[in-house]
C-alpha cells in the first residue's frame, strides 16, 4: 500500500500527535477537589462517557481523516499511452487576388475563417500556418497550442508580404523544410489558385518530397476586381483587372494523392476536407507515456472515522463542557457539502429532460429544465430550457428564459445570441426583426461563425425588401390620392359649371320675358293708332313673331342642352337636386303656356270686325296691302275712308286683293 499525497501525513499527524498528547494527559476540574471514586457517585449518569475516552475517540477520528487525505491505494501496475496525431501544414494565400469579394467579404477573410474552423474541428492534431505569396514564410511550427495559431492567423493580411504574385512551387519548397521526416506531409492550401495553368513542376515537387496536398478553392469562375484599401482597383494596361478562381490547380491536389474542394457557405467543405485528410493520413506516433493504475481506499478510513465521530457524540452528556479540537472542525468543514443530497439525484433528473426532449416532448423537458435552473440558478439549464421552448413554438417564453442563461465563456454566450436572434425571427415582427440583426451582431463579435452570418444577411435583405416595398406600396398609395383628388375636382368644376349654365339660362327667360311684356305692351299702343299706321304695326308684329318664333326654338334648344347637361350631372347629384331641375323644366313649361296664350289674345284682338285689319292676311306685303287700302277707299261711300279723288275706272281690277 502506498500514499498518493503523502504530504498529509508529514504535516498534520505530527501537530494532531501533539494536540491530543496535552488533552488525553490533562484532568478534569472536580479531580483536583474530589478522588475518582467520590466523582463516580457524584455523576447523575454513570454511563455517559468520560472526558478522557471521549478525547480518545476524537483523536482517531482526526488521526483516520488524515490517513484518507493522504489518499492509500494499491498499486496494480502501469498503463503506456501513446499520443499520435496526422501532422497539417496550413498554407494561406495573401496575395492581392485574395481582396476580391465575390465571395462575402472577402477571399482572404473566407480564408481565415476555414482555417479557424479546422483548428475546431481538430482539437487533437498539431498545425502549423504558413504564409505566402511569390514567397512563403512560416508564421507558426507544428505545434498543439491551437490558441497561439489562431491568434497568428488572424493577424495574417496582404500587407505581411510586399512582393507581388502566387508561387506555389516557393510554398512547397518552405513546407518540405519545416516538416523533416521520412513520413508523408500532409499539406492543406487555401487560395484561388493563382494565375498559373500548369502545374507540372509542382505536382512532380510534391510526388519527389512525399507532400499530399488538398486544396480548398476560395473564390468563383465568375470572379471580382481586386480592390484596395484606398478603394481603387487594381488595373493593367489602363483595365481593371478581374480577378477568377483558377481551377487548374485541382491537378497539383489530385495528381500528388490529394483532394480538391471549392469553398461554400456552410463548415460542410472543411469538414469534408477534414475527414479526406484523416482517411488519406498516417497517423504518427508523437510521444509515449506511462501512466500507474491503482485501488483506491480513502473511503475506508474516512468511513472509520465518521462512525468514531457519531459515538462520541451520541454519548456525551448534556453537563458536561465539551472542547472540540481544531482540525476535527478544519475536516468537518472540508467535508462538508451543503448540496450533496440534491447533487446526487441531479442526473436523474436531468437525464429525464433530455430523453423528454429527444422524444419530442419539448413542453415537458422545457418544465423540467426550467425547474432545476430556479432552483440551482444554473445558466446551461436556462439554455436548454429555452431550446426546447423554442422547438415547441413557445418563442416568447423562449426569448425570456435565454436572457435568463448568464454565461462566462464567449462560446456559449455567442451561442446564446445566435438563438436569441433565431426566435425573434421566429416572433416575425418589424421591431423583432431589427432586434434579432443586433443579437447577430453580439454573437458576431464574440465569435465568426459562418450560419450566423448567413442568418444575419438573410434578414438584413428580408427588412430591405420590406422597406423597398412599403415606399412602393407609399408612392402607389400617394397616385391614387392624387387621382381621387383631381377627380373630386373635376366634378366640382362641372357642377360649377352647370350651375353657371343654368343661371344663364335663367337669366335668357328673364330676357325673353321682359321682351315679350314689351311687344304686348307696344301692340296694345299700336291698337289706338290709326289705320295708316296697320302697315308699320303688322310689319312689327310680323318681326316680332318671327323673333319669338326665333326665341322658341333657342329656348327649346337651351331646354334640350339644360336636360343633357342635367342628366350627365344625374349620377353627380342627390334627389334634392333631382326635384329642383324638375320643378324648373315645369316653370318654362308654364312660361311658354302663358306666352302661347298670350299670342292667342292678340289674334283674336287682331281678327274684331269692327277694324279693317281684319280681312288682311298675315302674310301680306307691303305692296298688296296698298293696293287693298285703295280698292277700300273705291267702294266706300263714307267720307272717311276717302283720301284722293282717284277715277274708279282708272283702277286696274285684275289684280288680287292679297
Amino acid at each position: 500500500m502506498s500514499f498518493l499525497h503523502p504530504e498529509f501525513l508529514y504535516f498534520m499527524l505530527p501537530p494532531l500527535f501533539i494536540l491530543f498528547g496535552f488533552l488525553l494527559t490533562q484532568k478534569e476540574q472536580e479531580a483536583h477537589y474530589f478522588s475518582k471514586e467520590i466523582l463516580q457517585k457524584l455523576r447523575v449518569n454513570a454511563n455517559t462517557l468520560s472526558l478522557r475516552t471521549r478525547n480518545i475517540l476524537f483523536f482517531f477520528v482526526g488521526f483516520l481523516m488524515i490517513i484518507a487525505l493522504g489518499g492509500p491505494i494499491i498499486k496494480e501496475g502501469t498503463v503506456s499511452i501513446k499520443a499520435k496525431s496526422a501532422d497539417i501544414m496550413i498554407a494561406l494565400d495573401i496575395s492581392d487576388s485574395m481582396l476580391a469579394e465575390d465571395v462575402y467579404p472577402s477571399r482572404l477573410q473566407v480564408a481565415k475563417q476555414k482555417a479557424l474552423e479546422l483548428l475546431e474541428l481538430a482539437p487533437n492534431e498539431r498545425v502549423g500556418v504558413v504564409a505566402f505569396a511569390k514567397n512563403s514564410y512560416l508564421v507558426s511550427p507544428m505545434s498543439f497550442d491551437h490558441g497561439a495559431v489562431r491568434f497568428l492567423l488572424s493577424q495574417l493580411d496582404t500587407a505581411s508580404i510586399t512582393q507581388k504574385g502566387t508561387n506555389i512551387h516557393s510554398l512547397l519548397e518552405v513546407v518540405d523544410s519545416s516538416l523533416q521526416n521520412t513520413g508523408k506531409k500532409y499539406l492543406l492550401i487555401l487560395s484561388d489558385g493563382s494565375d498559373a495553368s500548369d502545374f507540372s513542376k509542382e505536382i512532380a515537387f510534391a510526388k519527389e518530397k512525399n507532400i499530399v496536398v488538398f486544396v480548398l478553392g476560395i473564390g468563383t469562375t465568375k470572379g471580382a476586381p481586386i480592390k484596395l484599401a484606398d478603394g481603387t482597383f487594381i488595373k493593367y494596361n489602363g483595365e481593371i483587372i478581374v480577378s477568377k478562381l483558377n481551377d487548374a490547380i485541382a491537378s497539383l491536389a489530385t495528381q500528388s494523392g490529394g483532394v480538391y474542394i471549392e469553398n461554400v457557405k456552410s463548415q460542410e467543405d472543411i469538414k469534408t476536407m477534414l475527414s479526406e485528410i484523416e482517411s488519406h493520413s498516417e497517423k504518427k506516433e508523437l510521444k509515449s507515456e506511462e501512466v500507474a493504475r491503482f485501488i483506491p481506499l480513502f473511503y475506508f478510513p474516512l468511513g472509520l472515522a465518521l462512525l468514531l465521530l457519531l459515538i462520541a457524540t451520541s454519548s456525551m452528556s448534556k453537563r458536561v463542557k465539551v472542547n472540540i479540537p481544531p482540525v476535527l472542525l478544519l475536516a468537518a468543514f472540508l467535508a462538508y457539502q451543503p448540496n450533496a443530497e440534491a447533487g446526487v439525484f441531479d442526473f436523474m433528473e436531468l437525464d429525464k429532460a433530455k430523453s423528454a426532449y429527444q422524444e419530442a416532448d419539448y413542453e415537458s423537458a422545457a418544465k423540467i429544465y426550467e425547474a432545476y435552473a430556479k432552483r440551482t440558478n444554473d445558466a446551461q439549464s436556462y439554455f436548454n430550457a429555452a431550446n426546447a421552448l423554442y422547438k415547441a413554438e413557445k418563442y416568447e417564453e423562449a426569448l425570456k428564459s435565454y436572457e435568463k442563461a448568464n454565461f462566462k465563456s464567449k462560446e456559449a454566450n455567442a451561442a446564446k445570441y445566435a438563438n436569441i436572434g433565431n426566435t425573434q425571427v421566429k416572433i416575425g415582427s418589424k421591431e423583432h426583426l431589427q432586434e434579432a440583426l443586433a443579437s447577430y451582431e453580439k454573437s458576431l463579435e464574440l465569435e465568426d461563425d459562418t450560419e450566423v452570418l448567413e442568418n444575419y444577411e438573410a434578414v438584413k435583405n428580408a427588412l430591405e425588401q420590406e422597406q423597398e416595398q412599403n415606399k412602393e406600396n407609399q408612392k402607389n398609395e400617394d397616385k391614387q390620392e392624387q387621382k381621387e383628388n383631381k377627380e373630386q375636382q373635376d366634378k366640382q368644376d362641372k357642377q360649377e359649371q352647370n350651375k353657371e349654365d343654368r343661371q344663364e339660362q335663367q337669366d335668357k327667360e328673364e330676357q325673353n320675358k321682359e321682351e315679350n311684356q314689351k311687344s304686348q305692351q307696344q301692340d296694345q299702343e299700336g291698337k289706338n293708332k290709326d289705320g295708316s299706321q296697320n302697315q308699320d304695326d303688322s310689319k312689327k308684329k310680323e318681326e316680332q313673331k318671327a323673333q319669338q318664333d326665333k326665341k322658341e326654338n333657342e329656348n327649346k334648344s337651351d331646354t334640350k342642352e339644360a336636360a343633357d347637361e342635367k342628366k350627365d350631372a344625374k349620377s353627380m347629384k342627390s334627389d334634392e337636386a333631382k326635384q329642383g331641375n324638375k320643378e324648373k323644366d315645369t316653370k318654362i313649361s308654364k312660361e311658354k303656356e302663358s306666352l302661347k296664350e298670350l299670342q292667342k289674345e292678340e289674334n283674336k284682338e287682331q281678327q274684331n270686325p269692327n277694324e279693317t285689319q281684319n280681312a288682311m292676311p298675315n302674310t301680306m306685303s307691303d305692296a298688296e296691302e296698298e293696293k287693298w287700302i285703295k280698292s277700300l277707299n273705291l267702294n266706300q261711300n263714307s267720307y272717311m275712308y276717302m283720301l284722293n279723288d282717284t277715277n274708279k275706272n282708272e283702277e286696274k281690277t285684275d289684280e288680287k286683293p292679297w
